[in-house]
């Protein structure tokens, strides 16, 4: 008993490795450095965001709720916003379709030209919307390419509303296909190999294995896409000709209110693009949840 109790008190303790103070001290900021960070952080968001969007709010109600209402439903104001609803009700559901096609096409095949392909639909991120705009005029233009033809077949595209959906799917198609291409190439093909070989069909392979899988995403990626279809203003401005109550938009809309110094009308409808960017941020951080959960659980799948 003793020369066991003696081998065990002579064995040295396992001591457990502590970080370093010089470890913590690089990862650990003393607590004026936080508050003064988190100050800047709140002051630049109420000067860049809360401030300006308080005052579109108090400039559309200044005047009282009647004179709110009477901006927002009179017949150029109606006009305005029908005209970005139908714009918007058609680029969205276009984008929607060449977004899942090509981020399918791309995350799960290897195809000559794909690349290319990739940097095509990065191209709205890199070109004014303005130059978008010049570029559908000098094309369908009435001195364009396709200008004397369109004028024979009595057919209008600038100036009208397919020049405007035109411009609009334009810049907004890159949104649903870079919210989708990431995931799908972080899912991997393991399921639908598997979904082949048990059977399925291509069309059985998306809508019962890739689709549920990228919903969130896709969900994701339309919202970003509407906001921007409801707001955009360069490419839309230089193909519209600006003529009021029938190829104006709301942001055109706006702007003509402003210029002509009818404050109140302009906040007016201005306000209901705020409400859709609120309600836009609200969706997006929900939906911004559920495709971060998904993109964790597809790497966790894939180690």
């Amino acid at each position: 008993m003793n020369t066991t109790t003696t081998t065990l008190a002579s064995v040295p303790r396992v001591r457990e490795p502590v970080a370093p103070r010089t470890a913590l001290a690089a990862t650990a900021e003393p607590p004026w450095v936080r508050r003064t960070l988190v100050g800047l952080a709140l002051a630049f968001l109420s000067f860049f965001l809360f401030v300006p969007l308080f005052a579109v709010f108090f400039e559309a109600f200044k005047k009282g709720v009647d004179v709110y209402l009477a901006a927002i439903t009179e017949p150029d104001a109606v006009s305005a916003i029908w005209l970005t609803l139908i714009a918007t009700g058609i680029s969205v559901p276009l984008n929607l379709v060449f977004g899942v096609s090509a981020a399918w096409a791309i995350a799960k095949f290897d195809f000559r030209g794909k690349n290319v392909l990739l940097t095509l639909i990065d191209l709205p991120f890199s070109v004014s919307p303005v130059i978008a705009g010049l570029i559908y005029v000098l094309i369908f233009g009435l001195q364009g390419w396709f200008g004397e033809s369109l004028r024979d077949h009595d057919l209008k595209v600038i100036f009208a509303v397919p020049g405007i959906v035109l411009a609009t799917v334009f810049v907004t198609f890159p949104f649903v296909a870079r919210e989708l291409i990431p995931l799908m190439q972080a899912q991997g093909q393991e399921q639908e190999e598997a979904a082949r070989v048990l059977g399925a069909s291509g069309w059985q392979m998306f809508w019962r294995v890739t689709l549920p899988n990228v919903k969130w995403a896709l969900l994701y990626g339309v919202i970003l896409c509407n906001a921007r279809a409801m707001g955009e203003f360069g490419a839309v401005s230089v193909v519209s000709g600006h003529i009021r109550g029938q190829t104006n938009t709301m942001p055109l809309h706006i702007e003509i209110l402003y210029n002509e110094y009818q404050f109140a009308a302009a906040f007016a409808v201005a306000s209901l693009l705020a409400l859709l960017a609120l309600v836009t941020l609200a969706l997006k951080y929900a939906v911004e949840q559920r495709v971060k959960k998904q993109k964790r659980s597809a790497s966790d799948r894939n180690e």
